[in-house]
């Protein structure tokens, strides 16, 4: 179906296309602007043909050169080197992967060295052989080769350095590890090492100490800790110079007396804003390395410069005269007069500087001459090219690469880039093999590409394919301004016009692919093979679609928790956030853990409720973004409550157990109901339901229900199959009859009129999709809903905030949110009051997973013992993999193939 507002809109983008891409796109004779996407088409996320792929963001990707695909790995680190013979790449791997620059070709996958002893040498580590190490190392950042090419170091985030050899043929061998001295954080001992540099002579390696802010300094052949010093907050890279070592702080520099701090995780405070309690800055430390002596203890940097935030890569240019910085959360780069230690020009890494954020450059490389410099823009999957005269450097245009660059190469030799792709083309992005496809978020599938440097006129080109894969022309159409005398419209066309709506509830829950739970609807385009949490299950939620809208074609722009609750509510994860997935080493920043607030992984634009208060608009957060906590009344009754107390005590009314949240961020705190609670899977979600419920009921007598409410309901995640915990079918029928619950009360209270609901999912991980691993259930709720509508519009997660934003006024956060459709297609002007009747649970709610000796079936019964050893109480802290054979088995019985 098509919508007319969509309609009208797409034909106003369309007029508005060509003159905005010819304002930024340079000469013509490139492509032209590919048409926007025809609401009602069924284009999916995935594989769109030969070199074209849709990504969960609403970004087209049509890499430009060659391609190396990395099914499994997300690269986000690179090497070329000295001699330009070998190029090698790691990530989220246990392995370095060797390639030959010139084709591409794969030469060696080498498992990485097993840990030794401290300060193990070498040569012990040789004599062992090198056996990998099978406790999972990862590459946050730091991959450099010694500078006659015979060593190459990696960076593990479990606290070492890796150690490679490259023999005169090229072989490449795992050598040794080198243990780091603990950061002794409360809860995380091993330090986190990032950026690497090795010394001109190779005798000495620096590396970025990310957890405890220091800079060390080791012995390359032995890795001995010869000299430390205190850098800033959360060390990312550093760079030698002479006589001095440059070290970017991602947070910036040390917090003082009178600074307002946020937390990162297992790490110390940061510097943070005193409204959005976001990270705040960015700075340079300059070491002077002829001081210090030869102990190992901290000594003071000489200065340190103030860049922007997220302060991330450096390269020096050639000469050595200036020093650049990529400031990914604030789309630009600094250059520092390394002579004079200040910065004498500052870049824009955006079309133009008056844009929204949302460039992120995060990854650089200069070439041969100097005069040229290779940008990674992480958000728009592309490679900038500026031409660097400082005072008076350009961005010249754009290079198309995969998804979210993050580490590259100059090959001056060759006259070639290589660009890491840390995301590439995405989970389920590769060519399927016969037979029904299934797909999950968490299929990793990283490339690198290989593109030759282009000329003007190829750049032009590049150019303009770059910002139409962005969309860029949409930033100018969300910026354009209401017009007077428009009537009220469920969706407004632009920011400022009336809507019928007053009130937004936007209810997030867990873990749920569309097939997952839709599966089974004959209307939409669903596998049953692959439902596992059907209509006897989720009664509500196909009601909810049969009586509303049946959205088959949306998407979760994240991969699991910790991105898909920033996606949800910012419409963006950070460059910080994208290198986490190297083993989440400081924190998981989904929002709901009891030490997971991390300020470095927030959107520098903000969250939708950081836009909602900034337009004096209301809001009342129900258990997003908050740690729940829960305890015994009486003080002498022993042991936490478990999921059957809590039910009966919910259930009975009796009052024995206090329940409340915290903000984990804390701008939230004035919004939110403290008597709910966000994360903990052993409160049943009616009992969300019910404060929810018993706060609007509240706001009918008051007649101030907030503009815009968020509401977590995170049971359908599920406590999988160990003994006294609810059954995963219990835990998604109380999900289906805690939404029922909601959507009922609101469409027989006195806001129904002029009230919207949006569901959506935070992360599809959980299961299984055979159009794509990030498709979703998601639900649009309203009198204006097109009801009993099949609607394969692509929408997704920075769709559902889009349309938030437009119905309350607010401008879009960031090049993300205003790029993406608003869900007109979803809406009718005619309404239907019709209120919605809540369905009974085909489930008993509190049925429990039997003893594991009750369980008779072989499988059954150790998938119950493995559920029993994993942990449910903190946010996918358990392995998904292994979840994910639970629930299946568990809903489709052992004879099932997974």
């Amino acid at each position: 179906m098509v919508g007319v507002n969509s309609l009208r809109l797409f034909a106003r983008l369309a007029a508005i296309g060509a003159a905005v891409s010819a304002a930024f796109a340079g000469p013509p004779g490139g492509a032209a602007e590919s048409a926007p996407a025809t609401a009602g088409t069924r284009e999916i996320v995935g594989r769109l043909g030969p070199n074209r792929f849709a990504t969960p963001t609403n970004q087209i990707l049509t890499p430009a050169g060659l391609q190396v695909d990395l099914p499994g790995l997300r690269p986000q680190a690179l090497a070329l080197s000295p001699d330009g013979r070998l190029l090698v790449t790691s990530g989220r791997t246990h392995e370095l992967v060797v390639l030959d620059p010139a084709t591409g070709r794969i030469r060696q996958r080498v498992p990485l060295p097993a840990e030794k002893t401290p300060n193990a040498g070498v040569s012990t580590a040789m004599s062992s052989g090198g056996a990998p190490d099978t406790e999972g190392e990862l590459s946050y950042t730091g991959l450099v080769f010694s500078p006659d090419g015979r060593r190459i170091y990696l960076a593990n985030v479990n606290g070492s350095i890796k150690v490679f050899g490259v023999a005169e043929n090229d072989l490449v061998t795992a050598l040794a590890s080198f243990p780091l001295p603990p950061a002794n954080m409360p809860r995380r001992k091993a330090e986190v090492p990032a950026g690497l540099a090795v010394a001109p002579d190779g005798r000495r390696l620096y590396v970025c100490g990310s957890l405890s802010n220091h800079l060390f300094e080791l012995d390359a052949g032995s890795g001995a800790v010869l000299r430390t010093w205190n850098v800033g907050m959360v060390p990312y890279d550093v760079v030698l110079a002479g006589r001095k070592a440059y070290v970017s702080n991602w947070a910036g520099r040390r917090p003082d007396a009178g600074s307002v701090t946020g937390g990162t995780g297992d790490g110390p405070r940061i510097r943070v804003d005193p409204v959005r309690f976001i990270a705040s800055e960015g700075s340079v430390s300059v070491v002077d390395l002829r001081k210090g002596g030869r102990q190992a203890r901290p000594l003071k940097q000489k200065s340190e410069i103030l860049v922007g935030r997220h302060a991330s890569a450096l390269a020096l240019a050639p000469g050595g005269r200036h020093l650049v910085v990529a400031n990914a959360a604030s789309d630009t780069l600094s250059v520092i007069d390394t002579r004079h230690d200040r910065v004498v020009e500052t870049i824009w890494t955006r079309q133009n500087p008056a844009d929204l954020f949302g460039a992120s450059p995060n990854a650089l490389a200069f070439d041969a001459a100097g005069d040229r410099l290779y940008v990674c823009h992480g958000t728009q999957n592309a490679v900038g090219v500026v031409a660097f005269h400082p005072g008076e450097s350009k961005l010249l245009g754009l290079i198309p690469v995969g998804w979210f660059p993050g580490a590259i190469a100059c090959d001056a030799a060759r006259r070639t880039l290589w660009v890491a792709n840390v995301k590439g083309v995405g989970a389920g992005g590769e060519e399927q093999p016969g037979g029904k496809p299934a797909h999950n978020s968490k299929q990793y599938h990283g490339t690198l590409s290989l593109v030759p440097v282009p000329s003007a006129a190829e750049l032009a080109a590049d150019t303009r394919t770059a910002l139409a894969n962005l969309r860029y022309p949409r930033l100018a159409a969300a910026a354009e301004p209401a017009r007077a005398g428009q009537p009220p419209r469920p969706v407004p066309e632009r920011v400022g016009e009336p809507s019928v709506f007053r009130h937004v509830v936007y209810i997030i829950k867990e873990n749920r692919t569309y097939d997952q739970v839709y599966g089974d609807v004959a209307e939409g385009d669903g596998d049953p093979t692959l439902c596992v949490f059907g209509e006897r299950i989720t009664p509500n939620q196909h009601r909810l679609v049969r009586q509303f809208a049946l959205l088959d074609n949306t998407y979760c722009s994240g991969i699991l928790s910790a991105d898909g609750h920033e996606w949800a509510d910012s419409a963006f994860a950070t460059d910080y956030l994208e290198r986490s997935f190297a083993g989440f080493p400081r924190s998981y920043p989904d929002g709901m853990g009891d030490h997971d607030s991390d300020s470095l992984a927030y959107s520098p634009a903000g969250f939708l409720w950081d836009n909602a208060l900034a337009h004096n608009r209301t809001l009342r957060v129900y258990g997003e973004f908050t740690t729940a906590h829960a305890a015994w009344r009486d003080p002498a009754r022993e042991g936490e409550p478990k999921f059957l107390d809590h039910y009966r005590d919910f259930v009975n009314g009796t009052d024995t157990i206090r329940r409340w949240s915290e903000p984990t961020i804390e701008s939230l705190r004035p919004y939110i109901d403290a008597a709910t609670v966000g994360w903990d899977l052993a409160v049943p979600d009616v009992f969300r339901a019910a404060q929810f419920i018993r706060e609007l009921r509240q706001f009918e007598q008051t007649g101030a229900f907030p503009n815009l409410a968020i509401v977590c309901l995170p049971n359908n995640h599920t406590s999988g199959t160990g003994p006294g915990s609810p059954t995963p079918a219990a835990q998604v029928a109380d999900n289906d009859l805690a939404l029922g619950q909601i959507v009922e009360a609101l469409s027989r209270s006195r806001f129904w009129r002029e009230t919207c609901i949006f569901v959506i999912e935070d992360d599809p991980q959980a299961g299984w999709d055979h159009v794509s691993g990030y498709r979703t259930a998601a639900l649009v709720i309203s009198p204006y809903t097109w009801r009993r509508q099949t609607v394969s519009t692509p929408y997704n997660q920075t769709s559902v905030v889009r349309t938030i934003e437009q119905i309350l006024g607010l401008p879009p956060m960031n090049q993300f949110d205003a790029a993406a459709d608003p869900m007109f297609d979803c809406f009718t002007e005619t309404p239907d009051f019709t209120p919605f009747a809540a369905l009974p649970s085909n489930v008993a709610l509190d049925e429990l997973n039997p003893p594991r000796a009750k369980v008779k079936d072989k499988l059954l019964r150790g998938l119950a013992a493995a559920s029993a050893r994993l942990d449910f109480s903190r946010v996918d802290a358990c392995p998904e993999e292994t979840l994910n054979r639970i629930l299946w088995h568990a809903m489709k019985g052992s004879a099932a193939p997974y």
